[in-house]
């Protein structure tokens, strides 16, 4: 190099005094920013600054899907615990594996989704992981709060909202279409969240006892409601259909939903009014339901508020052996407005694809505002013991079709008001002689039979007193008048 060059560059003092320089005033900067700014105020500019640059310089998107969406649950994360099971791989860091209660012991475990282990996908050529992620709360009574991580390139952001999630939840509701088992679900009240457990009701339409005409239509209107989301769309309504059974006890309600529940592949939600505090409550509940689900209310009828006139209550209730220990917990917050609005209103529209089951022993004691088509569109009258559903009784339980007792029993059924509950149980008694069962049976219908006359003579030696009564109390009035 040039000597006149090398005159020209600073020498290592002045770099070293103009280091010196900088230093001294970086020092001073930051020591009257420390006395002049808050501390949690410099700690809030610090972590602003941090986010633009790591943003700014990051390649990374992540998806954040917690299990709660507002009041309800969050559908993509259902779908998402559903999903990535199905894709766990070698590349994956664990499995979670298990065994429930409608699990064959010969059959490998099922999968679940491990708590923060990474889980990968590979989608239309896009990378993408998975993690779930579990937060603790304070509150005892509270769950943790559970979350998916998804992360992807910043650049395929759009792809995964608008290919890859509508990709998983289309995915997730045809495993469980074809998944074996179902659930059914009862609202804790306590933590406000549904409590899933295996539904495994063995009652299908094949082994319902139920006269064939009615069995064929209830069949014929559930397939014509799983049809018919065109119609539902291009008529401005609700994706939904209501049904009420009604009828006294034992007359088989309760088989009835679950065998709907077993035809149509649909989890239940078993909703019991006592639990539920108040309109707003009710409201959530509805939210936090999954699409293709049936919501069951058993025994409407007994809620203080929602009955006919708005004021016959639980009091009316037909007596049980459990009937004092409902009463004492029966605190129902719900009214008739929000029951209304519930089942027919704006928040009837949250989701689609609903059944809602509502089952009472006193169809006369509800609201006629309940009983409207667009809240209970199809009545099922559940009715006592007919000959046919004797028949299928004596061929599920004795296993015969045809008898020489047949024809007496059908002309005691015909005449006494017998529930298909009761018939069963008398030919549960001796199922490997049929004969003896059947002889039985016949027993118990005569007493029922000279029970109910010897009741109609009770109920008819009363009312003549009753009458006389009367009598003379008008008597009486008119002599003193």
């Amino acid at each position: 190099m040039a000597p006149a060059m090398l005159k020209e560059l600073p020498s290592v003092s002045a770099l070293l005094s103009a280091y010196a320089s900088i230093s001294a005033m970086a020092m001073l900067i930051r020591t009257i920013i420390n006395e002049m700014v808050p501390e949690r105020m410099r700690k809030y500019i610090a972590s602003k600054i941090y986010n633009l640059t790591a943003s700014y310089f990051s390649t990374k998107f992540t998806f954040l899907i917690e299990d709660r969406w507002y009041a309800g649950d969050n559908q993509m994360f259902r779908a998402a615990k559903i999903y990535l099971p199905t894709i766990i791989g070698p590349t994956s860091d664990g499995i979670l594996v298990g065994f429930d209660e409608s699990s064959d012991p010969m059959e490998p475990p099922k999968r679940g989704v491990p708590v923060d282990c990474k889980i990968t996908d590979d989608f239309e050529g896009m990378h993408l992981n998975w993690t779930l992620s579990s937060i603790e709360t304070k509150n005892i009574h509270v769950p943790n709060k559970r979350l998916f991580n998804l992360t992807c390139k910043k650049s395929e952001r759009e792809r995964v909202e608008q290919r890859y999630f509508p990709y998983i939840n289309k995915t997730a509701q045809a495993i469980l279409r074809k998944s074996e088992s179902l659930s059914i679900y009862t609202y804790d009240q306590y933590v406000s969240v549904w409590e899933p457990t295996v539904f495994k009701h063995p009652a299908t339409f094949e082994t319902l006892a139920m006269e064939p005409e009615l069995k064929e239509f209830i069949m014929k209107d559930l397939d014509s409601f799983v049809e018919s989301k065109e119609f539902f769309e291009s008529v401005g309504r609700a994706w939904k259909r209501g049904y009420l059974l009604y009828g006294p006890p034992g007359t088989g309600k309760s088989s009835l939903v679950a065998a709907i529940a077993n035809y149509m592949r649909y989890n239940v939600y078993d909703l019991q009014f006592q639990s539920v505090s108040s309109d707003s409550e009710l409201r959530s509940l509805l939210t936090s339901t999954t699409n293709r689900s049936f919501l069951i209310m058993e025994d409407i009828d007994c809620s203080t508020k929602v009955t006919h006139n708005r004021t016959k209550g639980r009091e009316n209730c037909e007596e049980d052996e459990d009937e004092p220990i409902r009463k004492k917990a029966a605190k129902p917050g719900v009214t008739l407005s929000g029951l209304l609005n519930f089942i027919d209103g704006l928040w009837s529209s949250c989701g689609h694809e609903r059944i809602i089951i509502f089952t009472t022993n006193h169809k006369e004691k509800l609201d006629p505002a309940l009983l409207r088509p667009g809240r209970m569109d199809v009545h099922i009258y559940m009715g006592y013991c007919t000959p046919a559903v004797f028949r299928k009784l004596a061929a599920s339980y004795l296993g015969i079709k045809d008898h020489e007792l047949f024809g007496c029993i059908d002309d005691l059924i015909k005449s006494i008001e017998v529930t298909p509950a009761e018939v069963a149980q008398q030919l549960m008694m001796t199922t490997d002689e049929p004969r003896l069962a059947l002889e039985g049976l016949i027993e118990f219908l005569n007493s029922k039979n000279k029970g109910t006359e010897k009741a109609a003579v009770e109920q008819e030696m009363k009312s003549s007193k009753e009458r006389k009564k009367q009598k003379k109390t008008r008597l009486k009035g008119k002599i003193q008048s």
